[in-house]
């Protein structure tokens, strides 16, 4: 079996029949590897989240995943695919209670309605002491460090085979920020494969084994960790292409 979780080949896409935001872009994420995606704002990194979601259908190329066209695939599909993705605005229902935000996954993939539910949830819990605190609060009360938390669980509890993952640091405190990162190298552990889109680009490109570089549209360099620790800064003005 490959390790390529995800590929897209030669993808273009865009919102208007003759402007392409996204320009034969090819992108690898490994199964139990974060590939890190870095670029300026108005890059187009969450164009490609949304085309790899199936809200965009790519014009030219295909998404595969596990070696399967995915190109246009619906979006509420995705889960019971084994793909998951943490979008830079909460995904959360407000209204709902903790508990019940963590359980919509469960009832929702086919995979998990059996008796292994209550053991996930339970795990859960003991992972995130203060989701389990405040589990019949309802989730538009609890703070923005609490809400990426519970974010985070919601993902661990189906634990797919790929996750995406747009900004999760944006807005948070540098502590909870740090935490966030430590979840995501612990989705690896058990050969989840990440797609990591995040402003912090040092750490981004620490925690990655293959780091994209998107810049208008198009990737203007790529490689493994080493390629990307020398000059870092100096690095990444030039492949963005910056005159300052």
């Amino acid at each position: 079996m490959s390790d390529i979780l995800l590929e897209l080949k030669d993808v273009t896409a865009g919102y208007a029949r003759d402007i392409d935001v996204l320009t034969q872009i090819n992108l690898r994420v490994h199964r139990g590897e974060i590939a890190g995606l870095i670029g300026l704002n108005g890059a187009g990194k969450s164009t490609l989240i949304k085309t790899i979601c199936g809200f965009l259908t790519p014009k030219e190329g295909s998404v595969l995943f596990e070696g399967r066209n995915m190109s246009g695939i619906k979006p509420h599909q995705l889960i019971d695919h084994g793909i998951c993705c943490i979008p830079q605005e909460s995904s959360l229902f407000p209204f709902l209670n903790v508990e019940e935000n963590l359980l919509l996954p469960i009832q929702s993939r086919r995979s998990l309605k059996n008796n292994s539910w209550q053991e996930r949830y339970e795990e859960v819990l003991e992972l995130f002491p203060i989701l389990k605190e405040k589990r019949y609060q309802a989730a538009g009360e609890l703070s923005g460090g609490q809400q990426k938390q519970l974010e985070f669980a919601k993902v661990w509890i189906i634990q797919p085979r790929l996750c995406l993952v747009d900004e999760p640091s944006i807005g948070l405190s540098p502590k909870i920020a740090e935490e966030v990162f430590v979840w995501l190298e612990k989705f690896t552990q058990d050969g989840m494969g990440v797609l990591l889109i995040d402003h912090n680009v040092r750490r981004v490109v620490e925690m990655s084994q293959n780091v994209y570089v998107l810049s208008l549209g198009k990737i203007t360099a790529s490689g493994n960790q080493e390629m990307f620790k020398n000059d870092l800064h100096g690095q990444v003005k030039e492949w963005l292409g910056l005159n300052y």
